[in-house]
């Protein structure tokens, strides 16, 4: 098993770690609903993607049986 020589100093071992950067994901707006969605995802509240329907959800079935 490897052992090191020697210890790690603290600045070597902080700007090792400097590199580890939280990403905020990237989001558009739903054409059709306009509501917040992941990009290339599927809209979770009315199921579309790229301007078709994708997903049969909870408001779009009842918005059929309204009709």
């Amino acid at each position: 098993m490897a052992v090191p020589k020697k210890r790690t100093g603290k600045a070597k071992q902080a700007s090792r770690r400097a590199n580890w950067k939280g990403v905020v994901p990237e989001t558009t707006i739903c054409t059709n609903c306009g509501a917040t969605v992941l990009t290339h995802t599927v809209c979770t509240e009315c199921g579309t993607y790229k301007g078709k329907q994708v997903l049969k959800t909870a408001a779009a079935s009842n918005a059929d049986n309204a009709e």
